[in-house]
């Protein structure tokens, strides 16, 4: 299983435009960089991804 989500996972779980998904990775590896972390254009950590989304909670939630 693969420890981070594409720009097409993005899109998909948030139900957003190809654009914005692609932004919405860019903030958060923006952020990950600053915290000393390399990061791949395109692709985000799905910890960080659903940490900062709650993805995870309201999956179990809903």
């Amino acid at each position: 299983m693969k420890g981070v989500y594409t720009v097409d996972d993005v899109q998909e779980i948030l139900n957003v435009k190809r654009a914005k998904a692609y932004e919405i990775i860019r903030e958060l590896n923006k952020e990950l960089e600053e915290e000393g972390y390399t990061t791949l254009k395109g692709r985000v950590i799905k910890s960080k991804f659903e940490s900062s989304y709650l993805y995870k909670n309201i999956q179990e939630i809903g």
